[in-house]
């Protein structure tokens, strides 16, 4: 015969009516048995129809934009609205002893902000120093991003694809389809 014990914590009763606010309100307290339930996932991602968001966010041939620029370059890219996954490197050297510096940037044409940046102090040994990128920005209507690497000596390659719509909609990577 299966039995019931009441739980009586504050914290995991705390965790449901924050995670279920239609339960606040009701007095009974938490409940375990010990007779197993099956729970039956109807979620769209145990039911196949949507692609887990990890995977939703794959890197594949057909949906990524490449940009390069190198030596004392600066190159402007529009992806569109919503959100885009940017992955790559920035790599800069100091080859006159002189800092360099490489800067990735949000705009809209009047505000201009340094996302993610790499500047290299002046050394004489002209040792390359590589760092590695992967973000997600959202662009609303009329921003881009600028890639700019300040020296002939500095560069930033990568690329990026659009995994959702500006409300939100994810955008699967191109082939994939759902059977």
């Amino acid at each position: 015969m299966p039995q019931i014990t009441p739980i009586t914590s504050e914290a995991l009763q705390a965790t449901i009516r924050r995670l279920l606010p239609s339960q606040v309100g009701f007095g009974d307290d938490l409940q375990a048995t010990n007779l197993i339930t099956p729970i039956i996932d109807l979620t769209p991602t145990a039911e196949g129809s949507e692609v887990r968001q990890d995977l939703q966010t794959a890197i594949t041939l057909n949906s990524q934009t490449t940009f390069e620029v190198t030596g004392a370059g600066v190159i402007t890219e529009t992806p569109g609205t919503g959100f885009f996954r940017f992955l790559g490197t920035i790599g800069s050297s100091t080859p006159s002893g002189s800092i360099v510096s490489a800067n990735i940037k949000v705009s809209d044409g009047t505000t201009t902000k340094t996302i993610f940046s790499q500047q290299v102090p002046a050394t004489t040994t002209n040792d390359p120093v590589v760092t590695p990128f992967d973000f997600v920005i959202f662009f609303n209507p009329g921003e881009f991003v600028q890639f700019d690497a300040s020296s002939a000596s500095s560069y930033i390659l990568g690329s990026y694809r659009q995994i959702a719509t500006v409300t939100g909609t994810l955008v699967n990577p191109a082939g994939f389809t759902i059977e």
